[in-house]
């Protein structure tokens, strides 16, 4: 939330989801997982909710939709996560607790909450990434 002051931010997950509104935020319920078809599920709600950026968080929803982007792209809908050619390197390979995460926007960091300033040049670098310390190997930030 504190990456995105000023947007409204809407958090959804599967399953039953408390539905709740604020000014800011709200919650929100994607229905029932099915993994084979998270792309089509996350790509349908995007559009009902009006939604024009997506962050995936949950592991299994990463590849999905990093082979989809273009089609997300496509209804105006901006996919952060690097480009599916790049994924596999910020993957962890083991479950990881992160002390800090930064959002990166194509290239420029947006947000660190370690309040590190990270200057990259590469243009592909999108999506939240999870850290300790800034010299560390930026992570995807799965759940």
């Amino acid at each position: 939330m504190k990456a995105f002051p000023t947007h409204f931010v809407l958090l959804a997950d599967y399953g039953d989801v408390p539905g709740m509104v604020t000014e800011n935020y709200a919650f929100s319920s994607l229905g029932l997982l099915n993994k084979d078809s998270i792309a089509h599920i996350l790509l349908n709600f995007c559009i009902t909710e009006g939604i024009d950026s997506i962050i995936p968080l949950h592991q299994f929803e990463v590849e999905p939709i990093a082979k989809s982007a273009v089609l997300f792209g496509e209804y105006g809908i901006q996919v952060l996560l690097p480009d599916t050619s790049l994924i596999a390197g910020y993957i962890a390979n083991e479950q990881t607790t992160f002390q800090n995460f930064a959002v990166f926007v194509k290239g420029e960091c947006i947000f660190a909450s370690g309040k590190e300033i990270f200057v990259s040049t590469d243009e592909k670098l999108t999506g939240v990434f999870g850290y300790n310390v800034a010299d560390d190997e930026l992570k995807l930030f799965t759940i």
